[in-house]
């Protein structure tokens, strides 16, 4: 019997395209990262900005003979610089789940949710009402208006997990209460918006129907419960397998990652749950092994986060905000959703007898719309909902709510106190981290 042909490598051509790609964006939103932390900012606002200035807003624009030579817009080329950017969001928001303090989120768990049940309610509603409208406004060319509007809502109402543990660990936030707050709300945020856009994308290819609705809602809580389950102790085996070997620890939480992620991705669900929830489930089984990971936050956060922040700037074309009505919507849908978020969060917070500081910076954090929005902003344009004048508008909602929740955050947290449990929390990382 004769064996199948080997799969020929990738051509010689299209590795040195990927080879240029990468390092010109790294390069990029290294330097811009560092320009933005001149002027007090964190470095995910230069890496974003990377993006936007090499893609068609500016370098396509000034130079499309070279812009089009070195950022093709081949599907074949340009999927390897997404891998690239799959695989650094995942980790990154593993690492997300690894920084967790489920302890304190326990404890003000009402808390956590009533902040994130009035930033969804509230940006919600706000979409729902704007996408009708606008649908009129823009003639976007969708079929179902209520699909569009159905859609808008959802994209105003999530947060990105990944843009604000970026921002929240740039800014050496992450251990402070108001930071676990934030990503504990935040991924409520996250698993209602996940499960909203799989409702949205079966209305838009084939209705709306209970069932559809109820296999999404039981996919989501069967993951849960395996977690819980059989998760917890696989993970604590894998990583009592791995005691006294840094690099083992790394390479094998990095494999339990990109597995529990691609375990919800089989089931219809976004990977970015089952990397998070699988961070945490790391997270909680040993403050060792969280310090052990800090070769693989380096490796992240040093190289694959800028490069995926810089990818996900180069799909925005600010060219299209010239014209007037797309102008006009562009700033109708930044409103809102800035508005809306702030606040719910805002309210929330003071229900629940925060500071008005503490409420100030919950709302800033959670307006960081990030990576999240851009792939909403993506199963819209690949489903028909969103032309390309959409698409930058709901792009361009990504990438301002994340440059500014930054200074924002700083102000407010300027005037929240340290509490006791905040530096128990940061001693127990040092010493543990010393330890490893």
């Amino acid at each position: 019997m004769l064996s199948a042909a080997p799969v020929q490598p990738i051509a010689a051509h299209s590795l040195l395209v990927f080879l240029l790609q990468v390092g010109v964006l790294l390069l990029s939103a290294i330097l811009l990262g560092r320009l933005a932390a001149k002027f007090g900012l964190p470095a995910i606002v230069g890496e974003l900005s990377a993006g936007v200035l090499l893609g068609p807003s500016l370098f396509h624009w000034m130079a499309p003979d070279i812009a089009g030579w070195l950022l093709p817009s081949q599907p074949d080329q340009a999927h390897l610089l997404d891998a690239v950017g799959q695989v650094a969001v995942l980790l990154l928001v593993g690492l997300t789940g690894i920084d967790m303090d489920l302890g304190m989120v326990r404890r003000r768990k009402a808390t956590a949710l009533r902040v994130s049940l009035a930033g969804l309610i509230i940006p919600f509603a706000l979409g729902l009402g704007l996408g009708y409208p606008l649908v009129r406004l823009l003639d976007t060319g969708t079929q179902d208006k209520h699909v569009f509007a159905l859609f808008l809502g959802v994209a105003m109402c999530v947060s990105a997990i990944p843009v604000i543990a970026k921002t929240l660990m740039d800014m050496n936030l992450i251990h402070r209460n108001i930071g676990q707050l934030t990503l504990a709300a935040g991924m409520v945020d996250d698993a209602f918006g996940w499960f909203m856009l799989s409702v949205v994308s079966a209305m838009a290819v084939g209705g709306l129907s209970a069932g559809m609705v109820a296999t999404s809602l039981l996919s989501l809580l069967l993951v849960v419960v395996i977690a819980m389950v059989a998760g917890r102790p696989l993970i604590r085996l894998a990583l009592r397998a791995c005691e006294g070997s840094e690099q083992q620890t790394v390479a094998v939480t990095a494999a339990m990652i990109l597995l529990a992620a691609a375990g919800t991705q089989a089931l219809g669900l976004e990977a970015v749950f089952g990397a998070f929830l699988c961070g945490i489930l790391i997270g909680s089984s040993s403050d060792v092994a969280r310090a052990r990971t800090r070769s693989l936050r380096t490796v992240v956060l040093g190289f694959l986060a800028p490069v995926f922040f810089a990818t996900a700037g180069l799909r925005i074309d600010l060219r299209a905000l010239a014209q007037p009505a797309v102008l006009a919507a562009a700033l109708a849908v930044l409103a809102t959703a800035i508005l809306g978020k702030f606040a719910g969060a805002y309210l929330g917070a003071r229900l629940s007898k925060l500071t008005r500081w503490e409420a100030l910076a919950l709302g800033a954090g959670m307006n960081a719309r990030g990576v999240i929005e851009v792939i909403v902003a993506m199963v819209g344009l690949r489903l028909g909902i969103l032309d390309t004048n959409t698409y930058t508008i709901i792009v361009l909602v990504a990438v301002v709510t994340s440059v500014m929740a930054p200074p924002l955050l700083r102000f407010a947290m300027k005037r929240v106190e340290y509490t006791v449990e905040e530096d128990l929390r940061l001693d127990a990382r040092s010493e543990a981290a010393a330890q490893s």
